[in-house]
């Protein structure tokens, strides 16, 4: 489990389109919109996590033969997100709570990005064999694994949003509306990245 909850924990903190989305949703939305964005890649690294520690080669060649499409629709996902971003005016931040429909939709478009992303894969392959984790065969052991894969990457994106949202109150609406075009054009830039690598 330990190994599981270092390896969740490092492979979800390096900054991203994801760490900025969440960022930028948790200024805009409140702590449990950034969280729950989190948790949304964090399941995705849990699903990469599991092919690599049940050994389920097959979907695993499979998804790397077709990075290309995958990667090509990650890319316009980023894209689409980014200008989302950019456009959105600041929210009222009177704390109300943020309903269910937006904390699905935060979670489903963080997922879908992390999952189209599949040289997470390949990280998960190299630092499983790197380290000899996972790889004993025993299917408890690998559950145990992807369980702390997951809570480690959820650990993250809990301690990004809490810190983030710490500052929250302190951002004038103008300061906002800036940090969401600020957002917004990384995000767009993360997107041409990843479209421009399609070779």
């Amino acid at each position: 489990m330990f190994d599981g909850l270092v390896l969740g924990f490092s492979i979800a903190a390096p900054v991203g389109p994801i760490g900025v989305l969440c960022v930028q949703r948790t200024l805009a939305n409140g702590r449990l919109s950034g969280f729950v964005s989190g948790l949304g890649a964090a399941s995705a690294d849990a699903v990469y996590g599991a092919l690599v520690a049940f050994g389920i080669t097959a979907l695993s060649s499979a998804l790397l033969d077709s990075q290309t499409a995958i990667r090509i629709g990650g890319g316009l996902l980023l894209l689409y997100l980014g200008v989302q971003a950019f456009r959105a005016e600041p929210a009222d931040r009177d704390d109300a709570p943020v309903d269910a429909q937006s904390l699905a939709a935060d979670y489903a478009s963080t997922f879908l990005l992390t999952i189209t992303n599949p040289v997470t894969i390949l990280a998960f392959v190299s630092i499983f064999a790197g380290l000899g984790v996972g790889l004993s065969g025993d299917v408890g052991d690998a559950a145990v694994l992807v369980g702390g894969v997951f809570l480690g990457s959820a650990l993250w994106w809990f301690v990004l949003s809490t810190g983030v949202s710490l500052f929250r109150t302190r951002f004038t609406t103008e300061a906002m509306r800036l940090i969401n075009r600020f957002a917004g054009l990384v995000i767009v830039g993360f997107g041409v990245v990843v479209l421009w690598s399609v070779r």
